[in-house]
C-alpha cells in the first residue's frame, strides 16, 4: 500500500477518470504505462489496481486489466483526503510567510509550526528538510530552524533553471488550456481573479504574491513533471520570501507582474503559442531583475 495515503487517493481518482473515459471491456495498458502516466511508482500503481479490482471496477489476472464497470461518484475520495501530505504545510506555510513580516534571523520551531499549521511534527520537519540545501532555513539544535539569507550567486542558478522549466511547462499548459482541455477552467479562474484584483484598489495588490504562487504552479503543474513542480513550490516560497525583506516599490512591482501574468494568460487561452511566449519570456525577465534588486544579499 501506497506509503502516503493522500498521494494514494489521488492516484486512485486520476485512474477512475482514465476508467470513466473507457467502456466497459476496454484493457488498460502495462504496469509500467500506467505508471508513467501517473507519475507514480510501479509500487503505488499495484495498490491503486489492487483497490480498484476490490470494488469491482476491474479485473486484474496477469498482465491483463479489464474494466467490468464504469465507476459513480461513490467510487471517489472526497478532495480534501487527495492532497499530499506536504501540500497540507506548503499552502498555510506560504500565507504565513507572506502574511507576516519574519526578518532574517528569525527562529523556527517545529512544535509551534505543527500547531499553527495543524499537522503533525514530523511532517513540518520534512517539510523544512527541503530548504536546507536552498539555504533558506539552517537546521539548529533542539528542533530549532533559523530563517537565513541566500546568495547573488545561488539566486543566478535559481533562475537559470526557473527559466528552462518554466519555458518548458508552457507547452504543456497551452495544450492543457485549450478548448476542452482539462486546465481551462483553471486557467479562466486565474485570469478571472487576475482582472478582479487589478480593478481593485491599489492597497489590495499585496494580496499578489499568494496570486502569483498559484499561477506559477499551475503553469509546472501542465509540465505533467513531478521535478518541475517540487522545484516550482520550493522556489515560490524562496523568492516570495526574500521580496518581503524589502518593500520598496512593492505595489508598483506587484503591478507590473500582475499585468505580465494577464498577457500570459490571455494568449495561452487564445490559443497563440508566439504570444504566450513572448510573454513568458518579458515575464521571467521583470521578475529577475525584481529578485536581484529586491533582496539585501547575504554576499554583498
Amino acid at each position: 500500500m501506497a506509503r502516503d495515503r493522500n498521494l494514494f487517493k489521488m492516484l486512485v481518482n486520476r485512474l477512475l477518470d482514465r476508467l470513466a473515459r473507457l467502456p466497459v471491456g476496454a484493457e488498460l495498458g502495462s504496469e509500467g504505462e500506467l505508471a508513467a502516466e501517473l507519475q507514480a511508482s510501479r509500487t503505488t500503481v499495484r495498490a491503486v489496481l489492487t483497490h480498484l479490482a476490490e470494488a469491482g471496477l476491474l479485473s486484474w489476472e496477469g498482465r491483463r486489466k479489464v474494466v467490468l464497470r464504469a465507476p459513480s461518484p461513490s467510487d471517489r475520495f472526497d478532495e480534501g483526503e487527495t492532497r499530499p501530505r506536504q501540500e497540507l504545510v506548503e499552502e498555510p506555510f506560504l500565507a504565513w510567510v507572506l502574511q507576516g513580516d519574519l526578518p532574517p534571523g528569525t527562529l523556527l520551531h517545529e512544535s509551534d509550526l505543527a500547531r499553527r499549521l495543524g499537522v503533525p511534527v514530523a511532517t513540518v520537519r520534512e517539510f523544512l528538510i527541503r530548504f536546507e540545501p536552498f539555504g533558506l532555513i539552517e537546521k539548529q539544535p533542539n528542533r530549532h530552524w533559523v530563517l537565513k539569507g541566500f546568495t547573488r550567486a545561488f539566486a543566478e542558478e535559481m533562475f537559470a533553471v526557473r527559466e528552462m522549466f518554466e519555458r518548458h511547462a508552457l507547452r504543456g499548459l497551452l495544450a492543457a488550456a485549450a478548448p476542452g482541455g482539462p486546465l481551462r477552467a483553471d486557467l479562466e479562474s486565474l485570469r478571472a481573479e487576475h482582472e478582479a484584483l487589478s480593478a481593485g484598489p491599489e492597497e489590495e495588490l499585496t494580496a499578489f504574491p499568494a496570486l502569483d504562487a498559484r499561477f506559477h504552479r499551475l503553469l509546472c503543474r501542465a509540465a505533467h513533471n513531478r521535478f518541475i513542480l517540487d522545484f516550482s513550490r520550493t522556489i515560490s516560497i524562496i523568492v516570495h520570501f526574500h521580496y518581503r525583506w524589502n518593500k520598496r516599490d512593492e505595489l508598483r512591482r506587484n503591478r507590473a507582474a500582475l499585468n505580465e501574468h494577464l498577457a500570459i494568460i490571455k494568449a495561452v487561452l487564445a490559443g497563440d503559442a508566439p504570444g504566450a511566449a513572448a510573454a513568458l519570456d518579458a515575464h521571467l525577465a521583470t521578475a529577475y531583475r525584481t529578485l536581484m534588486t529586491s533582496v539585501t544579499w547575504a554576499d554583498a
